[in-house]
């Protein structure tokens, strides 16, 4: 799938994508920070992550094997790594290294205090993380300027024999428009999250993490509509892998909206009767 190998088997794909969660790994702490996790917490946060990180790259390509797998009838591990495949992968370990090692530190109430926090760091992290994968795609996959993975073909119907019409694809490197607005997104969100935290909202904020979900999912599916070249069929056989993901993206990001607004909803009329009841107490 990437064939430019660089040396020990990596190719430019990997080693920006590597990079791109190193990046990540590091905002990720600063942010932390910011957002007063204590110190045994932050330590947390960084262990989870490298946790997470080393199963999410087996995960990657186990999902992309399945791919190709569905396609071909091969399945090989080395055939290359599927973002999200290892994102799924990743975010199960860092959420049992969070929600259940936490237990015997005696950090479990603030790791579920600050889990919030924890996903709206995440949904800046993510597309920024994601970022640095489409370039590496970008440089691995179109070096010579060939149709593949990376530059997707756009056809234009204008080569015409009488009345039959064939496609003339242009070739454009639209993993760079990619890479572009999920940089562009991860800015949008991290302004968002600034913001927010320097207005001191907490949990009143509305959740990043789903707007990251609608927004990208949308983004995608329309890119995956456009792309000229074959595509991989999935279990749905009218929908690619990449298609199938952004679909799967806006309804979670919907249903993590919708669940965040009626929990907010239900906080505040909580929080109304108790005003109440303790004023009555005190005319009392």
């Amino acid at each position: 799938m990437y064939p430019n190998e660089l040396f020990l088997g990596l190719h430019a794909y990997e080693l920006c994508l590597m990079l791109g969660m190193i990046a990540a790994l590091f905002l990720a702490d600063k942010m932390a920070v910011k957002a007063g996790f204590s110190i045994p917490l932050q330590r947390q946060l960084v262990i989870s992550a490298v946790l997470a990180i080393g199963c999410g790259l087996f995960g990657a390509a186990l999902f992309q094997a399945f791919y190709n797998y569905l396609e071909t009838g091969t399945f090989d591990l080395q055939s290359g790594l599927t973002f999200y495949g290892g994102l799924l992968v990743g975010a199960g370990v860092f959420l049992f290294s969070w929600f259940v090692l936490t237990k015997p530190l005696k950090l479990y109430d603030e790791a579920k205090k600050q889990f919030p926090c924890l996903a709206n760091i995440a949904a800046v992290l993510i597309p920024m993380a994601h970022g640095f994968g489409r370039l590496g795609c970008l440089l691995d996959g179109c070096c010579y300027g060939r149709v593949t993975d990376a530059w997707y073909g756009v056809p234009h119907y204008d080569v015409c024999v009488g009345d039959v019409c064939y496609p003339k694809v242009k070739v454009v490197p639209i993993q760079l428009f990619e890479a572009v607005f999920l940089f562009a997104l991860a800015g949008v969100l991290l302004w968002l999250y600034l913001r927010a935290t320097k207005r001191g909202e907490g949990w009143r904020q509305t959740p990043l993490l789903p707007v990251y979900m609608i927004a990208y999912g949308v983004w995608r599916f329309a890119i995956e509509f456009c792309r000229a070249d074959a595509r991989g069929k999935t279990i749905v056989p009218f929908l690619t892998p990449s298609q199938l993901i952004a679909i799967l993206l806006v309804i979670g990001g919907i249903v993590y909206l919708t669940a965040w607004y009626f929990t907010r909803k239900r906080g505040k009329i909580t929080e109304t009767g108790a005003i109440a009841n303790g004023s009555e107490n005190d005319n009392e």
